[in-house]
């Protein structure tokens, strides 16, 4: 399969057009403050390709878990500070997602202007399990581009999500790959295809069910496949190890055991972690063996002795 990518679009021209940017911007936040702008700062290189060619650049983009409706807590400001800093040019913030705010800066770019629309998901539909709620929401964002718009997909975090603003505008809009996204990609076709020995893989996240995909893939080739974050719980709890009130795939239970009888050579488990009555900065932590997590205690990470 041939990917399309910002090259093919700068190369068909983009001066005028409206271009909606996919891009991964959900930094961490602590008091309101960026505490790292790594995707922040790989998101510039395909956005300032973009508006040095003259598009009328509109970023879309989410940040933690609003549950589907406005709360200022996760609002893109701060986001759009940095960027403006790092583009060295004003970068203004929707005040909202598709409304009328939105369509009406939109509307109003020049060329090489770019726009920053709030967080997708303000609105229930971006992450909803229903494809026609999910299509009339993509069909709001794409909207945004007029008559000649396309869609560059550059937030590599979430391109395996089935969301609005990530799979389902790409549906509706010319699409192409940005710099950000070509460059992983390029990545990952190294290391499946010809990758350096020894070779280990470290995965993390919180479900498993969103790496399956990545692990059937790898586990045949790598030496080492270290498995961290929230879906190491599942991995014990496939061993019929207890654990406590940490995060649980309960559905994916009998696939990690699957995956445990097939690549139990290569997968690597945590042999301790931290744990905490709850999942709060006060809480207190201690750190147990992975095969012993108190009921009422809830994993947060591996533990020194796993590192």
């Amino acid at each position: 399969m041939t990917v399309r990518t910002i090259d093919n679009l700068i190369d068909d021209g983009v001066e005028g057009r409206h271009v909606l940017v996919r891009a991964d911007l959900n930094v961490p936040l602590a008091d309101g403050e960026i505490t790292d702008p790594g995707r922040i700062d790989a998101s510039v290189p395909t956005l300032r390709r973009l508006i040095d060619a003259g598009a009328c650049v509109i970023v879309s983009a989410h940040l933690g878990r609003p549950k589907g409706e406005p709360n200022p807590d996760f609002s893109l400001a701060p986001v759009a500070e940095a960027l403006a800093e790092r583009l060295d040019q004003w970068v203004p913030l929707a005040a909202d997602v598709t409304g009328e705010d939105a369509h009406e800066r939109a509307n109003g770019l020049n060329d090489g202007d770019i726009l920053l629309l709030e967080n997708v998901r303000f609105d229930a539909r971006e992450t909803s399990k229903d494809e026609t709620e999910r299509a009339a929401f993509a069909a709001e964002l794409a909207a945004l581009t007029g008559d000649d718009g396309a869609f560059v997909s550059d937030g590599f975090g979430v391109v395996h999500r089935r969301q609005a603003s990530v799979y389902d505008v790409a549906e509706l809009l010319p699409h192409y790959a940005g710099g950000l996204v070509q460059s992983e990609l390029e990545v990952l076709k190294t290391v499946s295809e010809n990758p350096a020995q020894p070779y280990a893989v470290v995965l993390g996240g919180s479900k498993v069910s969103d790496k399956l995909g990545v692990i059937e893939a790898l586990a045949p080739k790598v030496d080492t496949l270290v498995i961290g974050g929230g879906m190491c719980f599942t991995f014990l709890a496939a061993q019929g190890h207890q654990v406590g009130t940490s995060l649980l795939q309960e559905d994916m239970v009998d696939t990690c055991r699957d995956l445990l009888e097939r690549f139990g050579d290569v997968i690597s488990l945590p042999v301790d972690v931290i744990v905490a009555p709850e999942f709060a900065a006060a809480a207190p932590a201690t750190t147990v063996a992975a095969d012993a997590i108190p009921a009422d205690q809830m994993g947060l990470d591996i533990g020194p002795a796993s590192v």
